[in-house]
């Protein structure tokens, strides 16, 4: 069996949850996850407008009528989201389940518990996940140096920080960055999380929004020495794929490094030409060092089949191992 807190939490079969990738995290991809016993999540950081998540919400009700959240970053931006438009929409929505990250999550908490709404706040650093606790998160991702998109600034895996942040709260903690398979959901349960969250596992996926060119590429050719850090000269790293743009980036952070010499590179509408054209070596793609376990490209419900399998069947391993010492 592989019930936890989490799964009572937000109320699905497995321990599996999707990442609110960016122009990825899409309804069909939500309501695949989430059809496959997972929690699927859309990513309202696309949007500029509240009715236009809401499009996207009515769209995965009629693919799926299990459970799915909605991600809601928490940074600052120049054109600053309407992050409480986006909350109310969820809850007319009948939705319950948000996930953030980039900021403390302490303004918004209060209107998601007037709405039966769950937080789950995405951190890198034990500290902050014992800030997310105090705010009155119910559940925490930690995110390890490992991950797609931003790891922070620390360097620390999840090796270490899933048992360290385990340690530090009392509410569920939720791995994230290197998981891809069943090794990896045990490994962190047997860490002391209670759920995994996978983005660039189901960015590899036929209900995935990224562009064929790059999944073929990826399948192909990933390993995991395949991607790059930028953006770490102005304290906001993030991992992508170590390709020609990546590698831009890198050389303009060496001279006159600044955000606005880096814009024309790392601004939304770069990032969306990822599902517009087949541009692999041009376009910013957030990808982990799990890419060097992923070979092929499957349907939603396959890669969280093989996962749940695998899983069970390291535990019934392990299980045997341990009835075997008993009897030394």
């Amino acid at each position: 069996m592989l019930r936890t807190r989490v799964t009572e939490l937000l109320k699905i079969k497995y321990p599996i949850i999707q990442g609110g990738m960016q122009w990825i995290a899409n309804a069909e991809l939500a309501a695949a996850v989430s059809n496959a016993g997972g929690l699927g999540i859309i990513n309202s950081g696309v949007f500029a407008d509240k009715e236009y998540l809401r499009a996207e919400i009515k769209k995965a009700k009629q693919l799926t009528k299990q459970p799915f959240g909605v991600n809601i970053s928490l940074f600052p931006t120049r054109n600053p989201r309407d992050n409480e438009g986006f909350i109310k929409v969820v809850a007319e929505e009948n939705l319950n389940v948000v996930e953030t990250s980039g900021r403390s999550p302490e303004k918004i908490i209060d209107i998601c518990k007037n709405n039966n709404i769950k937080v789950i706040h995405k951190v890198t650093a034990v500290r902050h996940a014992q800030k997310a606790e105090e705010a009155g998160c119910d559940a925490v991702i930690i995110d390890g140096f490992e991950c797609a998109g931003h790891p922070g600034e620390n360097d620390n895996t999840s090796l270490i920080l899933i048992p360290l942040t385990a340690d530090a709260v009392k509410i569920p903690v939720i791995a994230a960055g290197g998981f891809g398979d069943g090794r990896g959901l045990m490994a962190a349960l047997a860490l002391g999380a209670e759920a995994i969250l996978m983005g660039t596992r189901f960015m590899m996926t036929w209900e995935s929004p990224l562009h064929i060119a790059f999944k073929e590429h990826l399948a192909i050719n990933g390993a995991e020495t395949d991607t790059a850090l930028i953006m770490r000269s102005l304290k906001n790293t993030s991992r992508v794929l170590n390709n020609d743009a990546a590698k831009e980036i890198v050389r303009l952070e060496t001279g006159a490094g600044n955000y606005e010499n880096l814009l024309h590179i790392i601004n939304g509408r770069r990032g969306k030409q990822i599902q517009e054209n087949a541009d692999i070596q041009g376009s910013l793609l957030p990808c982990g060092q799990v890419i060097g376990l992923i070979h092929d490209i499957s349907a939603v419900h396959e890669v969280i089949k093989q996962i749940v399998s695998d899983a069970l069947k390291i535990q019934r391993k392990l299980a045997t191992i341990d009835n075997a010492e008993k009897h030394l």
